[in-house]
């Protein structure tokens, strides 16, 4: 079972390096970031001893505009099953729809949903 936690809020570099503050050393984690960094990308600046493999989506809500990118783009991670997973969304607004998507039948056994990191 692969964890899923939400990054919520703040700025791209504020959700990244929330991010990298809660990736644990012995697992194998990825992050799903909406946008692209604004500046210096915090996770890519993480210590080669951290596992995290990290995919790009264009900005959209993932239950809304930006929904099949994200659905084909983690059912690629999920393939190479990650033991945390971090979904960065620019905005909350919609966090309880994506909760919903990530709770449908095709993921129930696969993933168990984490506790959110909130960026100011």
């Amino acid at each position: 079972m692969t964890v899923v936690s939400l990054v919520l809020g703040g700025t791209p570099h504020a959700r990244e390096s929330a991010i990298a503050s809660a990736i644990a050393g012995n697992q194998r984690c990825a992050a799903i970031i909406e946008g692209l960094p604004s500046g210096i990308a915090a996770l890519d600046q993480l210590p080669p001893e951290l596992t995290l493999e990290v995919a790009r989506v264009a900005p959209g809500c993932p239950c809304c505009s930006g929904n099949l990118t994200v659905r084909v783009t983690l059912n690629r991670l999920l393939k190479r099953a990650p033991q945390q997973l971090f979904l960065s969304l620019m905005d909350a607004t919609h966090r309880d729809s994506v909760l919903v998507f990530l709770q449908e039948p095709q993921y129930r056994d696969r993933l168990v949903i984490g506790p959110d990191i909130r960026c100011e």
